[in-house]
């Protein structure tokens, strides 16, 4: 049996560049980090906006759950990059 279809999200967050990395080394000399369009606009409206997880769900199109699972893997990823020294790249 095939995983089901993504649900399309609605995402109004846009990338500012293309990548946020550590200063003074090329992008090409640091390991990546991929960090998805519907993973920013998770962590912008809880994190930044202040919304509940419902109310992101609401605004993306998406579960509460299905909020609470993507914000979960983006700031694992955004906490990782951090403290280790790697790039977030953004994947469109």
């Amino acid at each position: 049996m095939s995983p089901r279809k993504k649900k399309p999200r609605h995402c109004k967050c846009s990338f500012k560049g293309k990548a946020f990395k550590p200063t003074g080394i090329p992008l090409s000399e640091v390991e990546q980090i991929s960090l998805s369009r519907d993973e920013l606009e998770a962590m912008k409206l809880c994190d930044l906006d202040d919304m509940t997880q419902e109310e992101a769900g609401a605004k993306m199109g998406v579960s509460r759950g299905t909020v609470q699972r993507i914000l979960s893997a983006a700031r694992k990823k955004v906490v990782t990059a951090l403290a280790k020294g790697k790039a977030i790249v953004y994947e469109d």
